[in-house]
């Protein structure tokens, strides 16, 4: 599918290079262009999406919000928070997306509560800037009702004891968490030896381009060799798909 979905974008002439976390740096029109493709991507490497392959996104919604709007310059449209979740909960209905991490800007509680609510069961709405790997900030969200999954990395909340108590404080409300790396990454692989030590299932380390990235990816695969129960992956019925 990786390799599709490059060959669709080098073929349309609009593969600019490799981002920080290892995904294609690709030129689209406009915003929804993205989705078609990694549709289309996972078609022509002989899946069925929705079925085989699904998608997730990260918007990183604090990043273009200012004055209490989104500014989308691709698409040339200044929302509103309720426009904004109106225009994700449009792409939930219309492509095979299981997760989307920041929907809405990290001060955007009230929107997050209301865009959480309308996704509904099985779509992990994932909190990254929101959540800060800070054990009171997954609970305060959780009383808001924003958010289902948060997002932990271990170097942002600066030690492993942290790290940990955000891990138990999204289990304690009954949240998904995902382990992730993070741009600028190195070939350190501690992250992964801390996903599988504490039972997540999840794991979120950036595509398979760079040294920082396959070192992780191939860590992962040692360890599965060596487990007594493999690499068994989340249960299907844990998303909506």
């Amino acid at each position: 599918m990786y390799r599709a979905a490059g060959k669709l974008l080098a073929d349309s002439g609009r593969l600019m290079g490799v981002a920080d976390e290892g995904g294609f740096w690709p030129a689209f029109d406009g915003n929804e262009d993205a989705l078609d493709l990694l549709v289309r991507a996972i078609e022509r490497a002989g899946f069925t999406p929705g079925e085989d392959l699904a998608i997730s996104l990260d918007i990183a919604a604090s990043q273009f919000r200012g004055g209490g709007k989104y500014a989308l310059a691709r698409d040339g449209r200044l929302l509103s928070s309720a426009e904004m979740s109106d225009l994700l909960l449009g792409w939930l209905r219309r492509y095979p997306i299981v997760a989307i991490e920041d929907p809405l800007a990290e001060d955007d509680v009230a929107g997050l509560a209301r865009f959480t609510a309308a996704a509904g069961r099985g779509v992990e709405v994932v909190g990254d800037d929101a959540v800060c790997t800070d054990a009171r900030r997954v609970r305060m969200l959780a009383d808001a009702g924003a958010c289902n999954t948060a997002l932990i990395k271990p170097n942002q909340i600066g030690t492993l004891t942290e790290t940990r108590a955000a891990v138990e404080a999204a289990h304690a409300v009954g949240w998904n968490t995902i382990v992730s790396a993070r741009s600028g990454e190195t070939e350190d692989v501690t992250i992964v030896h801390l996903a599988v030590g504490w039972g997540i299932e999840q794991l979120k380390v950036g595509s398979f381009t760079r040294s920082e990235r396959m070192a992780k990816w191939n860590e992962g695969l040692r360890l599965a060799e060596v487990l007594p129960s493999g690499a068994a992956l989340p249960p299907r019925d844990k998303f909506r798909w």
